[in-house]
Order: C-alpha cells, then structure tokens, then sequence
C-alpha cells in the first residue's frame, strides 16, 4: 500500500471475489483513511497489479501490472496516472515494460524522478524513465532483480536525490552497492555475506536481510559513512562450529544442446569424521521450487544436515532458474520437465565424472516444483537410486484445474495452453507413469495445501500400491503447501535420511523414527 497523507488516502491493491466472475478481480483504488468516503478505482482492467507509489509532490501515481498468461517475470508493464486534488486519475500512460519485458520496482526519486528494473538486456537492470527514452543505470550483466513472487521487494532505494543503494547478484552472490547517479559509478561495499534482500535506506543508514555460508539470515543495519554493522536479529541463533558447515561453491558443467547450466555443491563435511580411502560420498541432488526459482551460496542449514552426515549436495540451477538472466530464465518455456530433468541428471554426472561423488548412491530431492522434477526424473529416467517429493506435483491437469489466480496460467509458457495442449500436460504428469518407476520414492505432504492438494500425492500413492512399486507416504495435518511446524519439518528430514539408509544400507548415527516403506520386498526393491 502506499499512503497518502495530504490526501487523507491509501492506495492499494484490491482483490473483489464479490463480482461473480470466473477469477477474482483486482484493481487498484484509494482508500479513505477515515472510511467515510466510497473506494475510487484508480487502474483496472488488467489481471494483475502491484506496487503502487505516490510521487513525492503528489500529483502522479505509479504502479505494475500484468496480464495471463504471464507471470510477472515474463512480461508485465509499469503505468503513470495524474491525480486530481480528490486522487482521482485524470489520464495515464504506459511508461515502460510490455509482453516481452519484465520491468518491476517502480520507485519515485526524491526529486520526483521515477526509476525502475528492467531485464530489456537480457538482465534485470536499473533504468530512469525520461520522456525522450529511458536511460540505463549502471548496466552490468548482473540481476538487479528477481521473481516477484510476493509484494514489496525492493532491490534498490535513494541516498538522497544524487545517489542510489542497491542490490545485485551474479554467480559468486549477491553484493551491495553505491550507485552515483550523476556519472553511473558502481562502489561496491565489501561485506562478509553472499546473499542479501529487501534494502531500504533512512537516514545515512541502511537494512538488509543478510546471510552466507557461515552466517545465518540476519537483519543488518549499515552505516554508509563509518561502515559500521548492527546486527538487529538472526533468524537461527544457534551456534554451529564451522568444522561441520560445507563451504558452498558454483559449478558449471555441460548439458544439451552443447549448452552449460548452473549449481551450487556442497561437499560433505564434518571435522569428526573420515571417510575410508577411496569411497566416495553418495549424492544427494535438490530441485529448488518455483520453478523460476534459485539455490544459491546461502546458510543453507537443511543442507548441512546432508553435508554433515557424509553425504554431498548439489543444489541445481537449472534452465529456467534466475539469476543468469533473461534467456536463460527462458530455457524451461515448453520445456518444464525436460529441461530440469536433464539439469539435474548433467549436474549428477558432471560430479560422478570427476570423482566426487558414488554413481551407485544418488538420490534426488525436492519441493513443490522441485517435487515434480523429482517424480518426473523418477519414471521417465533410470538413473538415480532413490528420490523423495515434498508436496510435488505428479498431475499437472489437476494443478491447473486446481491452484489459484496467480500460478492458473503459469503453465502455459512453461508447457502450452490447457487444455488445447493437454497431451503435453499428460505427458509430462509422473502419475500417468507409475510404472516405469525407476527407483524407490517417499513423498511427504500437507493435508491442507491447496496449492498442490493432498490428492495429488494420494493418487500417485495409489498408483505405486496397484503397481506394487516401493515408496512411503507420510502426510501430515495442519501442514500446507510448504511445512511451518519444527516437528513436521524435522520429521521429514529424518524421515528421509531414514528412507535413504534403508536403500543406500546404513545405520544412520541419528536415532531416528522409522518410516513404514510399503513393497521394499517388490519389483525395485530386489534390484537394489
């Protein structure tokens, strides 16, 4: 929302479920701050819209919006509108964006300049709006930017009309910044941590959300004059000897079409223990969700639970993840389902071949998204030795029949519209092939998720009891799409650390509750 002091209003996103069409409607209105007064619709018309600023003199408001069936990040548009004394529009104007360009972050300047970012270059960059042509800020082949899954990311923020303090990421993390606004000079300040978000500047201060490797999330307070740090809180304040935290590190290996594509390995690592010469440690390979997300060099803590075990992890960014820009980002589109798939299979290999890791020991892991890159690798790919799914998606025609207004069309750029194209739905739906299952899964699952609803997993379930193929089901109440209870998240990952000493043959050093995994004695089972 933004406030309007002079005005005495709020302008914000309104989602009406009232209207009776087929989709909730959204707009954007002002909002009397006394309540005395009906709503004023201030932009509608467009399926969805974000981020609403009223310029500091008062007289513009700008906001993002965008149509199906994009998703923000792939083509929204940022608009003007002149406000009358009451905040009524009195025109507006498309200033930026469009289909096939992904601007957000609309931000008014101090001196009522409006900046933005915009992945025009391939990569998310800052840009000045001027009515002769926009004018590109510090342009680097770097993200300035990110998906907008949530409102109110903030990538940059202005120190003052002259000066500009910002965020971006390439592949080694993410960085801090000065940007002079006058001669497009970057200062880069050096700070101890590879991933940030969500600045905002006051005063010569300004707030992070920080981590790395070694440090967990934080939120840090930045003087810009004296560099001095204060940490205001950590979101894990629990000490953990760097003797048993995996230094992460980026890896590039070869995929197909001649192509390379991104993840981030963490050895194993745990200052107590030895591995005996020449066994190389089994592998366990993480989808991240989205699937136009991304792993990065994060205190990535449910990581360390592998690496500290004997296990390696490689958190694969495959084509369609962020952070290497626009085409790249663009590789999934028709191709989720494949193009993972394959990511993940190339970053197991690339790791095998150079010794890292056991080929005989691998499994693959995810959530969400990840989860149906997991199911998928499971029955259409014979070459991993176990999996588990988190609230993954084995029907795609359920979810786009089921999910909400957001992610309805999303498919469409990553398979193609539905139901014209529902052979492709079809095919890329591990449910439709239990039956090639390749190794043993266990999925886990919220019974109120209504993102990815419990009877996807039950029919996949079901699926696997008539086949007689191993796996393990464990649903959990209360839970939704994602887990949020400390006992729920611990039971999953002991339940498939439990899952993978069972099909890997060893005794974990946990003590662990056991997990009931339905036809061991069957089918795949006897093979490992």
């Amino acid at each position: 929302m933004a406030v309007d002091s002079t005005r005495g209003l709020i302008f914000a996103v309104r989602e009406d479920h009232t209207t009776g069409a087929p989709e909730a409607v959204n707009t954007i209105v002002a909002l009397d701050v006394d309540g005395k007064r009906e709503p004023i619709t201030v932009a509608s018309g467009n399926d969805f819209y974000s981020t609403p600023k009223v310029s500091p003199d008062g007289r513009r408001l700008v906001w993002q919006a965008w149509n199906h069936p994009n998703m923000p990040w792939d083509g929204a548009e940022i608009w003007v509108g002149e406000l009358d004394a009451a905040g009524r529009p009195t025109s507006k104007r498309k200033v930026a964006g469009g289909a096939e360009e992904a601007v957000q972050q609309p931000t008014w300047s101090p001196n009522g300049e409006l900046y933005f970012v915009s992945d025009r270059s391939d990569w998310w960059n800052l840009y000045r709006a001027r009515s002769e042509g926009d004018e590109p800020v510090a342009h680097r082949a770097a993200e300035f930017g990110a998906p907008q899954w949530a409102f109110g990311q903030r990538f940059f923020d202005f120190h003052g009309p002259d000066e500009l303090i910002c965020i971006f990421s390439d592949q080694s993390g993410s960085k801090l910044a000065r940007v002079d606004l006058d001669s497009g000079g970057v200062e880069v300040i050096r700070l101890l941590y590879t991933s940030l978000a969500g600045v905002q500047v006051s005063g010569d201060k300004v707030a992070v959300f920080a981590s790395s490797g070694l440090l967990a999330e934080r939120v840090l307070i930045l003087d810009l004059d004296t560099k001095a740090e204060e940490i205001v809180r950590t979101a894990n304040p629990a000490h953990v000897d760097s003797g048993y935290l995996s230094i992460a590190r980026a890896i590039e290996f070869p995929t197909e079409g001649g192509k390379t594509a991104h993840a981030v390995y963490y050895p194993p690592r745990n200052k107590d223990y030895e591995a005996p010469d020449g066994e190389r440690p089994p592998l366990v390979v993480h989808c991240h969700g989205g699937p136009t997300g991304s792993g990065g060099p994060t205190y990535a803590f449910q990581y360390q639970y592998w690496t500290s075990r004997g296990f390696a992890l490689v958190d694969v960014n495959y084509g369609g993840s962020t952070g290497y820009g626009r085409a790249y980002r663009q590789r999934l589109n028709g191709n989720w389902g494949v193009v993972d798939v394959d990511d993940c299979v190339n970053a197991a290999t690339y790791l095998v071949e150079q010794g890292l890791v056991d080929p005989d020991r691998i499994s693959i892991t995810g959530g969400s998204a990840g989860g149906f890159t997991v199911l998928l690798s499971l029955t259409k790919r014979d070459f991993y030795a176990a999996g588990a799914s988190h609230y993954g998606i084995g029907d795609l025609e359920m979810f786009v029949k089921e999910t909400h207004k957001f992610e309805s069309r999303y498919c469409d750029r990553l398979l193609g519209p539905y139901p014209e194209r529902a052979d492709i739905y079809r095919d890329r739906s591990a449910i439709h092939f239990a039956d090639r299952m390749s190794a043993p899964v266990i999925l886990f699952q919220g019974l109120e998720d209504r993102i990815v609803p419990p009877n996807q997993a039950e029919t996949f379930v079901a699926a696997c009891r008539e086949k007689k193929l191993p796996y393990a089901y464990v649903p959990f109440e209360g839970e939704q799409h994602g887990f949020r209870q400390d006992k729920k998240i611990r039971r999953s990952t002991e339940g498939e650390l439990y899952f993978l000493s069972r099909i890997f043959g060893f005794e974990p050093a946990d003590k662990t509750e056991p997990v009931e995994i339905e036809n061991f004695g069957h089918g795949v089972g006897e093979r490992i």
